[in-house]
């Protein structure tokens, strides 16, 4: 809930800022295009460095399910939900910037004993993978949306990921030069391949990137993801200048949390149901919507004004189903003291 709170509060400092300074059509910018951007990069690097590898190999199937399966299963119910209800044209790209499980607040329930070691491992890997397919696959489907002749698409995708691929080799000559030089060429190398892919949005190289070219302190990182994600709500708040949607915006966020216990139901059966109860109820946005929502908002007008209530609803309600399921759902024994 703190975290929740942070956020309404760093909203609201951007929008109060707006409305003193008579900002208006940031969005419209070159320099607001770069800068989300650079936050989206950042936010995508953090995703695929903080994955554990060793875990994900223990759990690959399971992660690998949840992250195509559970990805694309989790959009197209939230889409179809938003559609159906709406009848908005954006549902489909609304729908994947909400689809993934925010880690940094993953991070939290991972601090108390409410799921198993093996739900833990599960989520915390499922929360970093799907935050970068999201990601790109968000990019994608803009792309598309905003090109709907199909005729040329194709060729060009196909080019995008050859560039993707090039971007990813070259990241990974660099950093089997570094990687046993001082640690200062490490960062270097790695804040050299963030700005990279956010002035030319090769996002999926950067993603790959992010697997192997990792940093010999982390913290220097989450640091610096915890400032994107307050200047993502500050420009946020800055972008909110114009009023939100709201009854869209509570639709999109409880569709959301929804979804997951859908795609949660459908791939972890065989778990004990006190971990399928609490994986179904993971549902939380942060950072990786907030950026999505900026880099959006200039193709997709009132874009902002959509996800910015949809990302606290989801919050709200994971808040208050865990907190119930808690109280009143199935409990994990407590293990015997022998005597």
């Amino acid at each position: 809930m703190a975290r929740i709170g942070l956020l309404i509060v760093v909203v609201g400092l951007g929008w109060l800022a707006a409305e003193l300074g008579e900002l208006r059509n940031l969005e419209d910018s070159g320099a607001y295009v770069l800068f989300s951007g650079l936050l989206l990069a950042i936010g995508l690097y953090g995703s695929t460095h903080g994955i554990d590898r060793a875990e994900a190999r223990e759990h690959s199937r399971l992660i690998v399910l949840a992250v195509t399966v559970g990805v694309l299963l989790k959009a197209a119910f939230i889409a179809g939900v938003v559609y159906l209800v709406s009848g908005d044209p954006r549902s489909l790209i609304m729908a994947v910037v909400v689809a993934q499980i925010d880690p940094l607040s993953v991070a939290g329930v991972m601090r108390d004993d409410r799921l198993s070691d093996r739900a833990k491992t599960i989520l915390g890997a499922w929360s970093s993978f799907d935050d970068p397919v999201t990601i790109v696959l968000a990019v994608y489907a803009a792309a598309l949306a905003r090109d709907s002749g199909a005729g040329g698409l194709s060729a060009a995708y196909l080019a995008d990921l050859g560039l993707n691929a090039l971007f990813a080799g070259v990241v990974y000559l660099v950093w089997r030069l570094v990687r046993n030089a001082p640690p200062v060429l490490t960062y270097l190398a790695a804040a050299g391949a963030v700005a990279s892919a956010a002035w030319s949005s090769l996002m999926l190289g950067l993603a790959t990137a992010g697997l192997y070219l990792r940093l010999p302190d982390a913290r220097w990182l989450s640091r610096t993801v915890s400032a994107a994600f307050a200047l993502s709500a500050f420009l946020m708040g800055l972008l909110l200048v114009g009023g939100t949607n709201l009854a869209m915006g509570v639709l999109l966020g409880l569709a959301a949390f929804a979804s997951q216990m859908v795609a949660a139901l459908v791939l972890t059966r065989g778990l004990p149901v006190i971990d399928r109860v609490h994986l179904g109820l993971a549902q939380q946005n942060g950072v990786t919507a907030v950026i999505l929502a900026l880099v959006f908002e200039r193709d997709f007008g009132g874009f902002v004004a959509v996800i910015a209530p949809a990302i606290l609803t989801v919050n709200l309600v994971h808040a208050m189903a865990n907190r119930t399921a808690d109280a009143w759902g199935p409990r994990r024994p407590v293990p015997s003291v022998p005597r």
